[in-house]
């Protein structure tokens, strides 16, 4: 089993930065793809970006350009630089993992055999 827990959101103003955080244990597998995926009120959950086993970045068009997804691999650690936040954005995060080296699509949440509890974004 692997565990994976969200940190970093928050309230911020439009235009501004966050940095989220995931932080596995567990059976913490290799360098294996991983996810971050978001959920508003009232809407299904989003892939917005995903980071494979070679570090290949795949990223929603509606974040392109304004978030990042890098990982840490000495301290098993997933981050989510967020910049010019605009109030759409605003959901609960989720980061998740998918044991195999390449990443399904975005919209593949399905798959992904581990997930967070999440942390709330807040933009106005």
């Amino acid at each position: 089993q692997v565990q994976l827990v969200e940190s970093g959101g928050g309230s911020v103003q439009a235009g501004g930065s966050l940095t989220l955080s995931c932080s596995a244990s567990g059976r913490t597998p290799p360098p294996y793809c991983m996810g971050w995926f978001r959920q508003a009120p009232q809407k299904g959950r989003e892939g917005i970006a995903t980071l494979t086993g070679d570090d290949i970045t795949l990223y929603a068009e509606s974040v392109k350009g304004r978030f990042t997804i890098t990982r840490d691999n000495a301290r098993n650690t997933l981050y989510l630089r967020m910049d010019n936040l605009r109030p759409e954005d605003t959901a609960m995060y989720f980061c998740a993992a998918y044991p195999r080296a390449n990443c399904p699509p975005l919209g593949g949440a399905r798959f992904y055999n581990y997930w967070g509890h999440g942390t709330q974004v807040t933009v106005s």
